[in-house]
């Protein structure tokens, strides 16, 4: 599993992410003061969007796109100490194998 972190994700950013979920034209583009990003296997996604959202006051979409790998990524949005705090307890999580919630 990989992640990352954007702080004050750029418009353009948001327009991406917006695009590669699917979202039209009449959904406005949310904002956030972080995005992470997640990417993995589709079973470790799931568990990784529950964690963050029981864990952490964000939201999380899935990120379409077309891996060969069937690798999927997730956009965990919300303030920046959300972001944190729910990357950190999927890090915590993983490391330990164990699934809490």
């Amino acid at each position: 599993m990989e992640m990352k972190m954007i702080k004050n994700p750029s418009p353009g950013t948001i327009e991406i992410l917006m695009r590669r979920k699917g979202t039209g034209k009449t959904e406005k583009p949310y904002h956030a003061d972080a995005i992470g990003l997640v990417q993995g296997k589709m079973i470790e996604m799931i568990v990784a969007a529950d964690i963050a959202e029981k864990a952490a006051g964000v939201t999380v979409a899935d990120i379409r796109g077309s891996c060969p790998q069937n690798m999927i990524l997730l956009a965990i949005s919300g303030d920046t100490v959300a972001v944190e705090s729910a990357l950190s307890e999927i890090k915590e999580q993983e490391l330990n194998g164990s699934y809490r919630y």
